[in-house]
């Protein structure tokens, strides 16, 4: 143990310089603010007893507000999939015009104030907007529904996709799929195999960072989702109620919950991303 502990302060056998110094930060920034926030979370909820968190377990508006934090998610991300793949098709093997600004605008919604991209959506999409109008008088409801939601999703989470495939992308060489057509492959074959076989642990990638995103944004959903419990109420916007309710068991047994599922539907994702990353690998 005293031989580890030298051997590590004086830098073990790597030759990095600020080997130490950037373990250290890193270890120190780690436990700061990631470990011990969820440490804290985690003990929180159980400070009163079980009483309090067994009685969330029973709130049939939380499962509600989880359900369509959660599905709507999933929804949204699984629908940025083929529109980022295709995005970063384009900017990677396009050469249309106006590329360099269709390359910024994928980056907008990083930039942008979740609320200023909340307020867009609900002016476009109302029944009065500019996109909801024509859909109003075809009988589809967009803004106040869970659609709504789904949509701003879509938006905050599209550049997770496509910034996410884009380098693979860059990083594929031609010579492989015309090799593929040289040997014989059909086109299916060389979509299927050359191309997409790589593109899958990225495109996984993009789908878990769009899905994790989506789980906890708030201000891009309230104003655009209605905010109606059992139908349109996310679990970010039932915790701020429970807050501001006084009622911190409540939220933070929420914020318990919606850490749980978070973490074991992102550890699925990520148990998927390395099957599909070996099928990818092999000849």
């Amino acid at each position: 143990m005293k031989r580890a502990c030298v051997a590590f302060w004086r830098g073990g056998d790597s030759a990095l310089p600020g080997y130490r110094l950037a373990l250290v930060v890193t270890l120190l920034w780690t436990g700061l603010f990631i470990a011990l926030p969820l440490c804290a979370l985690i003990i929180r909820p159980w400070q009163d007893g079980v009483g309090p968190v067994l009685a969330e377990l029973h709130d049939t508006r939380m499962f509600a507000a989880l359900w369509t934090s959660f599905f709507s998610a999933a929804v949204a991300a699984l629908l940025n999939v083929p529109i980022g793949l295709f995005l970063a098709w384009m900017l990677v093997r396009g050469n249309l015009p106006g590329q360099r600004i269709a390359d910024a605008l994928i980056d907008l919604p990083f930039a942008l104030p979740t609320a200023v991209s909340g307020i867009t959506l609900a002016t476009l999409y109302s029944p009065q907007g500019w996109l909801g109008y024509p859909l109003a008088k075809m009988g589809v409801s967009v803004a106040y529904t869970q659609w709504g939601i789904i949509i701003a999703l879509m938006f905050v989470g599209l550049p997770f996709v496509v910034r996410t495939v884009e380098p693979v992308l860059k990083a594929l060489p031609h010579e492989q799929e015309e090799a593929a057509r040289l040997l014989g492959a059909k086109p299916w074959q060389v979509i299927t195999r050359v191309v997409l076989a790589p593109l899958l642990p990225p495109l996984i990638t993009g789908f878990g960072l769009a899905f994790a995103r989506g789980v906890g944004e708030y201000g891009s959903v309230i104003f655009i989702a209605g905010n109606q419990p059992f139908k349109s109420e996310i679990a970010p916007l039932l915790i701020v109620v429970r807050l501001q309710e006084f009622d911190y068991d409540g939220a933070t047994a929420i914020a318990l919950v919606l850490l749980v599922i978070s973490l074991a539907a992102l550890a699925g994702i990520g148990v998927l991303r390395r099957r599909f990353s070996a099928w990818g690998a092999m000849p």
